[in-house]
């Protein structure tokens, strides 16, 4: 019997690859994923075999994956980022108990692309945020936007996946409008465009013009809550050390 893993193989650059992840990938008898991620892999680990399939073969791909492992090969199933977050981790374990497949998954995690555009913007993700994706492809809009609200009226930072495609032009306008409602139009927004990557592209906007902003599939949007500031071209969301322990910025002790 051979074994199945869900592999998170950060955003893309083998810099950002944890260790396990690329021991997984090397000692794997086949690599199977989206079309996409495959050919980021393939410069990196020529001599594998590999399986793609395209977008929305996602249950085609976790079958033939699993009936491999069933076969006694040792398979990775990769996503970009983490596994678990947006990736295949979880299909791949319905499919499991769906198939009643006598197969050992294990979820290797990844470097998420909120944490990659994160540290490239700065310290945006500095107190309690959410990751909400602006892809209606599998939640009804009307859901996604309750979320959004939802986030608004606690005051979350927001990080936004999948803000904008041909089809979806007006969904991070929308959804910048509704957090406006409970904050600033100058709250600043960070974007990071292929984050982790050779095009890799950022910049600082404000909420009232995001909507507006180039952003497309290949983009994350965080959206700072109220406290989010910017200095020196990095967006900082104060965790509130200096109110909890009294200490200054230069180290003294607040009186």
């Amino acid at each position: 019997m051979g074994k199945l893993y869900a592999v998170g193989f950060g955003p893309g650059g083998y810099e950002y690859m944890t260790q396990r992840c690329i021991d997984v990938i090397r000692s794997a008898d086949v690599i199977t994923g989206y079309t996409t991620y495959i050919d980021l892999l393939k410069p990196y680990f020529p001599d594998k075999e590999y399986i793609s399939t395209p977008m929305k073969k996602e249950i085609d791909r976790c079958r033939m994956a699993i009936e491999l492992a069933e076969s006694g090969k040792n398979v990775a199933m990769v996503s970009s980022g983490d596994s678990g977050i947006y990736g295949m981790a979880g299909i791949l374990l319905e499919m499991k108990a769906e198939m009643n497949a006598d197969v050992e998954i294990e979820t290797v995690s990844g470097i998420t692309a909120a944490s990659a555009a994160a540290a490239i913007l700065g310290a945006p993700l500095m107190h309690d945020f959410t990751i909400i994706s602006l892809s209606d492809l599998m939640t009804p809009l009307d859901l996604i936007m309750k979320r959004v609200d939802c986030a608004g009226q606690g005051d979350f930072i927001v990080c936004f996946y999948n803000p904008k495609s041909k089809k979806r032009v007006d969904y991070l306008k929308k959804a910048a409008d509704i957090l406006m409602k409970y904050r600033d139009g100058s709250t600043p927004v960070g974007v990071v465009r292929d984050a982790g990557r050779e095009d890799q592209t950022s910049y600082i906007t404000t909420l009232d013009k995001i909507g507006e902003s180039p952003v497309d599939m290949f983009s994350i949007v965080i959206v700072g809550n109220s406290n989010t500031y910017v200095t020196d071209g990095k967006m900082i969301t104060p965790r509130g050390y200096q109110d909890k322990y009294g200490y200054a910025a230069d180290g003294g002790k607040n009186e």
